[in-house]
């Protein structure tokens, strides 16, 4: 059996690095690690932190190909972000311009889910955990 510790990190490649970076940075709240210009790619590779954590790569490739990225496109489906009050959380997206679906519940859960969507379409979700009276 393999014996994974855990996710090490997400590699994303975003179409406008500074769109992209901005939306990571000033609007998810990740902070910068590192930022690298690798001009024989010209490419940016910025590694960004959650609490802490390192965890998403953001790259920039001049045009990369397109790709489905809707929840239900085969491939990976979605990243989902935990919060501990999905109202303050949705409330905050969208005074950034940015647009959540309906609120849901998880029928298993009972836990409260949102998706939006990255600069580049890449669906997120946030999924609201401890603190909300149903324990994780």
């Amino acid at each position: 059996m393999l014996h994974l510790k855990a996710v090490h990190h997400i590699a994303i490649i975003c179409s406008d690095y500074n769109v992209s970076k901005r939306f990571y940075t000033e609007i998810l709240g990740f902070s910068i690690l590192n930022e690298h210009y690798r001009a024989e790619r010209q490419s940016y590779k910025l590694d960004l932190a959650l609490n802490g954590q390192y965890l998403i790569e953001l790259f920039s490739f001049p045009s990369p190909p397109k790709r489905p990225s809707r929840p239900e496109a085969l491939g990976l489906r979605h990243l989902a972000f935990a919060v501990l009050n999905l109202d303050e959380a949705v409330t905050f997206l969208n005074s950034q311009n940015v647009v959540t679906e309906p609120i849901r519940t998880d029928e298993h859960t009972l836990r409260r889910f949102t998706f939006f969507s990255d600069p580049d379409g890449l669906p997120l979700e946030l999924y609201e955990a401890e603190g909300r009276g149903v324990e994780a």
